[in-house]
């Protein structure tokens, strides 16, 4: 493979190892700093005929990612593939629907298909002409100390070794790079799963491609110890995920036949059962996918960087995965204005240091958003909560914004949101016992007490 022609060190050869969401983000951010970027990539070209798309699961876009595509201009592009979300829509059993804004109006998260976005940047990326991206190659190996990437090419099924001057792991969860690095001194590593899985589904579009559930909306299913959502896609249908135990007389291992899926769905999912003709076929055809916290440090080791799930991979019960892995990319972009291109060493350390505590708080919002998901959103003392953190938020702006509102329509680092958050919690448990209706809130006691407790913070 050529190498790269002689060049300043401002514009040294950087090497992305993963070419999913992130490192073709990454890449993009990198080639518009004149850097010239190799790509290496285990999977096949997702824009190819034939490539089979592991997973189909929807992702939200909100403020967090847009300000990482509006930093390398092409915001305007992904939009084309996205579908603006003002709200959650609760299905209780009996098929009744109870809405709860996300944010202010207008305010919206966005349903983005994973591999129309991730080809979208691929396209965009290739079309930097210092981007060169290379399928078909998986990381055996990692010589930290000779800066070698030893590869396996899967057309040819040669193997080959490439250096690099500075290597950047966005190569997911499961990642080579971080597998390196874990063999390193003193290498801390975790990884924790729920013990439930997820089953993608289909709810199909109607005639002429119409949407057969609100289509601005994100759906939810909650059922106390599962729970199942859908969100919009262009052609009319829905993506569904059904996220379930594992175990259990209602899980995943009691459902073995065609009529168990059937009898389930149709008691628990009545409203939807009609609109997913396809059930059966997908819930026994499509992969059973796992759910998995992963915690590491120092995620640098002299030349080398981990960026997205990587070094951080959460639960997607805040659809803020990609929005994180993204900000990273927008975060080291930063620090490269701050410092300059030579100064790599500072940056890593600093990126690192910034990064590493927000993320950990972002997997902790994450498993604490499942549970209100799956039991919360259906208890009307919830809902009733909810409305009143949006008076008080009304009452006293700027002093007071829900912690979704901070997470997803805010750049607010997610730790000092997370910390807000339990504060707001804290404020609440005590403030709804004297609140049983909305119409409570404007009672003079009650009006004392929200002043009382604002007055303390």
């Amino acid at each position: 493979m050529a190498a790269f022609s002689s060049i300043s060190p401002a514009s040294e050869p950087l090497t992305v190892m993963g070419a999913g969401l992130v490192g073709s983000l990454l890449s993009l951010y990198l080639a518009r700093r004149g850097h010239p970027v190799q790509v290496f990539e285990r999977r096949a070209d997702p824009r190819r005929a034939g490539f089979q798309e592991g997973r189909s699961i929807n992702l939200a876009l909100s403020d967090r990612g847009w300000r990482a595509l509006e930093g390398v201009g092409v915001a305007d592009d992904i939009r084309q593939v996205g579908i603006p979300m003002y709200c959650r829509v609760m299905h209780d059993a009996h098929g009744q629907l109870t809405q709860q804004p996300y944010g202010q109006d207008g305010q919206a998260i966005y349903s983005v298909n994973r591999g129309h976005l991730n080809r979208r940047l691929l396209d965009l990326a290739e079309a930097q002409p210092q981007v060169r991206l290379q399928f078909g190659q998986q990381c055996l190996g990692i010589d930290l100390k000779k800066q070698e990437l030893h590869l396996l090419d899967a057309a040819t099924q040669q193997e080959h070794t490439e250096p690099y001057t500075r290597l950047f792991g966005t190569d997911g969860a499961f990642s080579a790079v971080r597998g390196a690095l874990q063999k390193t001194d003193r290498y801390d590593y975790s990884q924790q799963y729920l013990e439930y899985g997820y089953k993608e589904l289909t709810i199909e579009a109607g005639p002429g491609g119409a949407w057969q559930l609100e289509k601005n909306a994100l759906h939810i299913w909650p059922r106390g110890q599962y729970l199942m959502i859908a969100l919009p896609n262009l052609d009319g249908s829905f993506n569904c995920t059904l996220f379930f135990p594992y175990e259990g007389p209602e899980s995943f291992a009691a459902l073995q036949t065609p009529a168990d899926v059937v009898a389930f769905f149709g008691r628990v999912f009545p409203d939807a059962v009609p609109l997913m003709p396809a059930l059966t076929e997908e819930f026994f055809t499509h992969p059973t996918g796992s759910l998995v916290t992963i915690r590491c440090f120092p995620w640098k080791y002299d030349d080398v960087l981990l960026l997205g799930d990587a070094s951080h991979a959460i639960v997607p019960f805040y659809g803020q995965g990609m929005n994180a892995g993204f900000e990273d990319c927008s975060v080291l972009n930063q620090l490269l204005d701050q410092h300059g291109d030579t100064a790599w060493p500072a940056i890593f350390a600093e990126f690192q240091a910034q990064r590493k505590p927000n993320t950990d708080a972002m997997a902790d919002l994450a498993v604490y958003n499942f549970v209100e998901m799956r039991d919360r959103v259906a208890d009307p003392r919830f809902l009733l909560q909810k409305k009143i953190e949006a008076k008080i938020s009304a009452q006293y702006p700027g002093r007071w914004t829900p912690l979704y509102s901070q997470v997803t329509f805010s750049h607010t680092p997610y730790a000092e949101a997370w910390t807000a958050g339990q504060r707001q919690d804290a404020i609440m448990a005590r403030l709804m016992p004297h609140i049983q209706a909305e119409a409570d809130f404007d009672r003079p006691e009650v009006q004392a007490l929200v002043e009382q407790e604002m007055a303390a913070r």
